[in-house]
């Protein structure tokens, strides 16, 4: 699948910087950063954090979720170089991971955050609360949010108990917590609980050996054991301590902090039947649901093969007509079927569509698969670029249908401009994928689907438009993949 296919190239300057997240990546070779746009992240974290999810309503609220932490906490690494890292100090991604499914839950909410008096809500969520929630200010005391208090969780045990016990030896406990720069007692025979959460979590800790005491918030104690004896030994700070034959014995339910969504009660309600908005209010109550800090929402809009989502029904309902009688054009001339549940998503402002997409505001649309998402359909009206944009977009969905995987992009994305404007005034050559994909150079942009569309029109005359078509199913006949190496189309033999 071609995840970010540059389209139509209109010539109106940048108003802003498109939207996307620096993000410190893990990799065998060491860390890298890579830019990543808001919705690419969101599914890499759905793939790190929610993979295992069964219920698609409770992956569609922590597509929310994830999606408003990371605008919310953008930048928290920037003295570092990057905003936010892959790991659970800020959201555990997984790149390699992602799969339709999740593309799927991400793109079902594309563009959506929680939001609280007019800014993005802060929104963190944890693995099971064990039947009640944590208030935020146990955890980060500065912080002080109506919508995340402590509160009973009924949903979380609905499947069950989630008790868990772990023995320690209390030298590596004490390793542990020195390894992470903390202080703790040579020897560690006893672990109390000083003080306790209105939630009834351990909140400070008095570590006690030979002579010595000291106080350690408990959360402090988690993360340095987690962080180097494994995060399943400690799950979280609901628990009580003793000491036996001289180990330490922790025993407790849930896992993580407890504050915000939880999974395992997030899961049960969608299991349930609730919807991810259902599910969104009970875990942020108070928060709102929408697009913008207005709470803009979206309204769906149905026709014969494709429906359309859009703030502006009675505004954009004519580009769904325009958008049906385009998509039997198309499929008469190319002869491929008409794709089911294709979706246009047209966005109500060009902040919102960049928000969205990562797209810098030259480019007009951003097709995944069969969902394409517009630019506001008044902005493409006024620049007399809709039918042309929405054809040239529905082209890309119906090839993509039809596509063998290893169809070069050079190919799809010329294929595709050859067929919405002919030959084009371009170079016949092929060009990189990265200069398809680059968003920062307009010119070079232009130049590059230009250079591809002349070739792909070059192929058309040799060999016929009806060939060319045939390669996208059968793939490209082996003297033209010769050629490419060459920069020439081949001679037919």
């Amino acid at each position: 699948m071609i995840r970010t296919l540059l389209t139509l190239l209109i010539a109106w300057p940048l108003a802003a910087a498109p939207t996307v997240l620096k993000v410190q990546l893990r990799t065998e070779r060491g860390t890298k950063i890579v830019e990543l746009p808001v919705e690419s992240y969101v599914t890499a974290t759905l793939a790190g954090e929610s993979s295992v999810f069964q219920s698609k309503e409770a992956l569609k609220a922590m597509a929310v979720a994830a999606r408003t932490y990371a605008v919310r906490m953008r930048g928290r690494h920037h003295a570092e170089g990057f905003d936010l890292c892959d790991t659970t100090h800020c959201q555990r991604l997984d790149v390699s991971a992602v799969t339709a499914r999740l593309e799927s839950a991400a793109a079902d909410t594309v563009g959506e955050l929680l939001w609280f008096e007019g800014r993005p809500a802060f929104t963190p969520y944890t693995r099971d609360c064990g039947g009640r929630t944590e208030t935020a200010s146990a955890v980060w005391p500065d912080l002080g949010t109506s919508y995340l208090k402590s509160r009973e969780d009924p949903y979380c045990v609905r499947a069950g108990p989630s008790s868990w016990q772990w023995t320690a030896d209390p030298r590596q406990i004490v390793k542990a917590i020195q390894q992470s720069l903390l202080r703790a007692p040579p020897t560690l025979d006893r672990v109390s609980i000083l003080d306790r959460t209105p939630s009834g979590r351990a909140s400070v800790l008095l570590l006690s050996g030979g002579s010595q005491s000291i106080r350690i918030s408990a959360g402090s104690f988690r993360v340095a054991v987690g962080r180097d004896l494994g995060w399943n030994t400690l799950r979280g700070d609901r628990f009580e301590v003793h000491s036996s034959n001289g180990r330490l014995i922790f025993e407790g339910s849930g896992a993580g902090h407890g504050v915000g969504l939880c999974q395992r009660g997030a899961e049960q309600m969608g299991l349930g039947g609730q919807s991810y908005r259902e599910i969104l209010g009970f875990y942020y109550p108070g928060t709102m649901l929408g697009l913008t800090g207005k709470g803009l929402s979206w309204q769906r809009l149905t026709g014969d093969s494709i429906s359309m989502l859009t703030t502006q029904p009675d505004q954009d309902r004519a580009a769904l007509t325009i958008a049906e009688r385009l998509m039997r054009a198309l499929a008469q001339r190319t002869n491929w079927p008409i794709p089911s549940g294709v979706e246009i998503r047209a966005y109500p402002d060009l902040d919102t569509f960049r928000d969205a997409t990562g797209e810098p505001g030259w480019v007009a649309a951003h097709t995944t698969g069969r969902r394409i998402q517009l630019q506001p359909v008044a902005v493409l009206r006024s620049r007399g670029a809709l039918e042309s944009t929405v054809s040239h977009e529905l082209l890309h969905v119906m090839l993509e249908a039809q596509a063998s995987p290893a169809l070069p992009l050079w190919f799809r994305e010329g294929l595709v401009n050859f067929l919405a404007e002919g030959r084009g005034s371009g170079t016949a050559r092929i060009p990189t994928d990265s200069e398809l994909r680059q968003t920062t150079d307009q010119a070079r942009a232009r130049r590059a689907y230009a250079d591809a569309t002349a070739f792909v029109g070059d192929l058309a005359k040799r060999y016929g438009e009806t060939a060319v078509l045939d390669w996208v199913k059968r793939g490209l006949r082996l003297e033209v993949t010769k050629a490419s190496n060459n920069q020439a189309p081949a001679k037919s033999k």
